[in-house]
């Protein structure tokens, strides 16, 4: 199974970035093919209709074709402000935004119909960025989406990881894994 993983920030210490690792990591010793993409090796710029209009950017055809070979994502998200980072916003809208004329990208249900999508979230707050996922989960499921009703939200980030960025408690690896392994079992069923 293809699992692409990937983390709504840049930000060069980014608590959900580590996530997204300890997150890649812990699907491959499953046997998924694991794709970690770090949205900051794309060059997206903001959402622009007229900008579109002149050309689709070459980065975000290259984001379409990586998360349309994926059946089965893991997003980590941060919580800005209660909801999701404006780097996932934009990034989903030029990955949803059809290409004019291109008989493989002129549908904007592709790449996101049907894809299995699990969530996770990393906080230095209490909640662990719950706020940010459920705002991300409309938006998912909006674009046909199966969401994963496994969740995880990593509170008090700034003391979970060690000093080889993995998660120092057992219950989180845990629970990381438990989304992890319900992502996979749907995609499976689902993709046949």
């Amino acid at each position: 199974m293809k699992l692409l993983v990937f983390a709504g920030s840049t930000r060069a210490q980014s608590y959900n970035r580590q996530l997204a690792k300890v997150t890649a990591d812990l699907a491959r010793t499953t046997g998924a093919s694991v794709t970690l993409l770090e949205l900051g090796s794309l060059d997206i710029p903001l959402y622009n209709a007229d900008l579109e209009a002149q050309g689709t950017p070459p980065d975000v055809r290259k984001l379409k074709e990586i998360m349309d070979a994926h059946p089965a994502w893991i997003i980590c998200s941060p919580e800005y402000n209660g909801s999701y980072t404006a780097l996932l916003k934009n990034t989903l809208d030029w990955a949803s935004s059809p290409i004019k004329g291109d008989a493989t990208w002129g549908d904007s249900r592709r790449p996101f119909a049907g894809k299995v999508v699990g969530l996770l979230s990393a906080s230095p707050g209490g909640l662990g960025g719950l706020r940010s996922l459920s705002h991300l989960s409309p938006l998912l499921l909006n674009l046909q989406c199966w969401l994963c009703p496994q969740q995880f939200a990593l509170a008090r980030a700034g003391s979970a990881f060690d000093g080889q960025g993995q998660l120092k408690d057992a219950a989180y690896q845990a629970a990381v894994a438990a989304v992890v392994d319900q992502v996979l079992w749907a995609a499976r069923r689902l993709t046949g």
